[in-house]
């Protein structure tokens, strides 16, 4: 272990407004390659209740008053500006003992987390501050009562306590939902490699686009910050499984039941398929990923591979492979050339990972690597070590014991249903991942695991090129996991923004309920001023404007012509005796996308002006069929309007129903349109 002559960075915590320095004398934080002290961490002094009570006034009061695209906008700023200095960031990971590759998972990951939730947040949400949720629910015969759910931010704060493994994608891939719905944050990270999350929070206020409050950071213990937890906080663990059940039963998160989402130990398990051999192109990727994911990080990941799960038959040569690759693997100081594969974050981790590595001896032996490395004094490098369990439906601690760096055992199968049990033993984790190229081997497989993982990867030769990998969670898909790996979702698109948004059903006179969500629905007040509202532009329309269409009548020539024109000849729409043989019609009847088309025939205001495009219809649903003779009209109201943060229109939704001449409704759908903001 060699020493340094400058003083260690005295790691400050970001609370209340200011940068302040713990009081105490701290613990020394050591670079995990060469073991020089890197920072010194310490939070004594910082008064919790101050902090949370600073998040919720200051910080949840301002990103409340910002609708859902302005966040979103302030979100991809952030990122954006992230990238700009992220070779100060990169410098400073290597110290964590992470390759480049390594680094780039942690920081650019996390930053394009950022960017994405930025994009969802600007295509799938509105220019709102809350959201609604689902249809209106009649409660009344006339409509006179209703019921909307709508969501809305939670007016507490997010504390954020994150794991060692990932200083940076840890906190972004939480800040990223927990901003977009509304909420400040605290973020307190893992000591070991706090000082490059102090970095970045660092930059993040840097770029002065945060309100003050919208994060906080606590380098140190959290102290008594937990005791003082309310109904409208939020908190996320992701660690071991005993730290966060002894977190989740504190007595502030039961008494007040306070959210709490966990990510904890997860003993994930990769599956060959029966038909995958050795010389099948889907053996040859679940090698490349059992090695990808031992190594990148030292294993360090929540997501590696812990249990790789194989035919029996093809026990031998996965060992064999395995072995050839990771000879190929250089392990040593990141900052080196050549070095492929760092060290464990600290000498603690790598005693660690030894003791655990001798429990599973017990039902397990060495095939790949030294289970008996040789222990420098300080050192945290550990080489990937493979073992095999050769009855692992017979064993315990091999589904039970985590060794958290370059660790795998290898278990084979004789059956499906083998592999199947295998996986569950894991008793819930976050990923799984099946090589095949058989339909039915992936259908068997999937279904039989899907309940006891938050994600599922299937590998094969087709998505070779484009797969994300096993163990890359990604912002649209679901990162957690339930049982052992904690319940909890942090990713998983809109569905993690929801995590701090609390669902209400709002009961009410249309009314009221249009005035509280936002959106028009029927039985809510409308108005035609004589103006067609497709002569409105975004500054002049409004919620609620509305316009009664003249009447068309459908002929026989009509359904004729365009059943010709679009090739649509549908029996029955052409041949009567076969239609009304249908238990739905009475005769022949007119084309669902004529009515559609009809319809916008008698809505639409043909000269150029403030609507822009069509760009689409959503919930079209056709009621009752329409026969030659009936005749149609149409109710066109405007339903929402989103003005774009960021462009010169904005997106209206129309709702729009189509009666018939005895006025039955016809058809029914909303009807999207892009609308300048202003039109001269």
């Amino acid at each position: 272990m060699s020493t340094s002559t400058h003083s260690p960075r005295r790691l400050e915590s970001y609370v209340c407004g200011k940068w302040t320095a713990g009081t105490g004398t701290g613990q020394t934080l050591l670079d995990a390659s060469t073991g020089e002290p890197v920072a010194v961490i310490d939070a004594t002094g910082l008064d919790y209740q101050a902090i949370l009570a600073h998040g919720r006034k200051a910080g949840g009061a301002a990103l409340r008053g910002m609708t859902f695209h302005e966040r979103a906008s302030m979100i991809k700023a952030i990122g954006l500006a992230l990238l700009e200095v992220k070779e100060e960031l990169y410098a400073l990971s290597s110290r964590t003992g992470a390759t480049r590759v390594d680094s780039w998972v942690d920081i650019e990951g996390g930053i394009g987390t950022l960017l994405s939730y930025a994009s969802k947040g600007r295509r799938e949400l509105p220019n709102t501050r809350v959201l609604v949720d689902g249809t209106v629910e009649r409660l009344s015969k006339d409509g006179s009562f209703s019921a909307q759910h709508i969501l809305s931010p939670l007016q507490g704060v997010a504390v954020h306590i994150n794991a060692f493994n990932f200083p940076c994608w840890g906190m972004l891939e939480k800040l990223a939902p927990t901003w977009l719905a509304g909420m400040p944050a605290i973020v307190k990270p893992a000591s070991q490699t706090a000082y490059l999350t102090e970095l970045m929070v660092r930059r993040i206020l840097d770029t002065g686009l945060l309100p003050e409050g919208a994060l906080q950071l606590i380098c140190g213990s959290t102290g008594d910050l937990l005791d003082h937890v309310a109904g409208q906080d939020v908190v996320t663990f992701t660690g071991s499984a005993a730290t966060g059940h002894k977190l989740k039963t504190g007595r502030a998160i039961v008494a007040n039941s306070v959210r709490f989402n966990m990510e904890a130990d997860s003993l994930n398990a990769s599956v060959l398929g029966t038909d995958a051999g050795p010389d099948s192109e889907e053996f040859k990727l679940f090698v490349r990923e059992v090695v990808n994911e031992m190594t990148t990080k030292a294993g360090q990941k929540c997501t590696a591979i812990r249990r790789v799960i194989v035919p029996r038959a093809h026990t031998e040569a996965v060992v064999e492979a395995l072995r050839a690759a990771l000879a190929k693997v250089v392990v040593g100081n990141p900052t080196t050339e050549g070095v492929t594969m760092g060290p464990l974050a600290s000498p603690d981790q790598r005693v660690e990972v030894q003791e655990r590595v001798q429990e599973l001896l017990a039902e397990a032996r060495v095939v790949v690597g030294d289970a008996a490395q040789a222990d420098t004094v300080g050192s945290a490098f550990y080489a990937p070590v493979v073992l095999l369990c050769e009855q692992p439906l017979a064993a315990r601690k091999v589904h039970e014991v985590e060794a958290f760096g370059p660790v795998s055992t290898i278990m084979p199968y004789d059956t499906l249903d083998e592999a199947i049990e295998l996986v569950r033993r894991g008793r819930g984790s976050l990923v799984a991942s099946l090589f095949t190229n058989d339909a039915a081997v992936a259908e068997t497989v999937v279904l039989g695991i899907a309940p006891y993982h938050g994600r599922v990867m299937i590998g094969n030769r087709a998505s070779a090129r484009s797969s994300t990998g096993h163990g890359s969670p990604v912002p649209g898909v679901v990162h957690g996991g339930p049982g052992r790996a904690g319940g909890g979702e942090e990713l998983g698109g809109l569905r993690s923004v929801m995590h701090y948004m609390q669902r209400t059903g709002v009961q009410g006179a249309p009314a009221l309920l249009a005035a509280v969500t936002g959106r028009w629905l029927d039985g809510a007040p409308a108005q035609n001023d004589g103006r067609h509202p497709f002569r409105k532009s975004l500054a002049e329309l409004q919620i609620g404007d509305q316009l009664v269409t003249a009447k068309r009548t459908v002929t026989l020539d009509d359904i004729e012509h365009f059943a010709n024109f679009t090739g649509d000849t549908f029996y029955a729409h052409m041949d009567e005796a076969a239609a009304k043989a249908n238990p739905f019609f009475d005769g022949r009847v007119a084309h669902g996308y004529l009515i559609v088309s009809f319809a916008a025939g008698l809505f639409v205001d043909p000269a150029p002006g403030p609507v822009l495009a069509n760009y689409g219809v959503d919930n079209l649903r056709f009621l009752t069929p329409v026969y030659a003779g009936d005749t149609l009209g149409v109710r066109l109201t405007c339903k929402e309007i989103n003005p774009r943060s960021s462009a010169e229109h904005g997106e209206v939704r129309w709702d729009c129903i189509v009666t018939n001449q005895d006025g039955k409704l016809v058809a029914q759908y909303d009807v999207l349109t892009m609308v300048a903001k202003t039109w001269q």
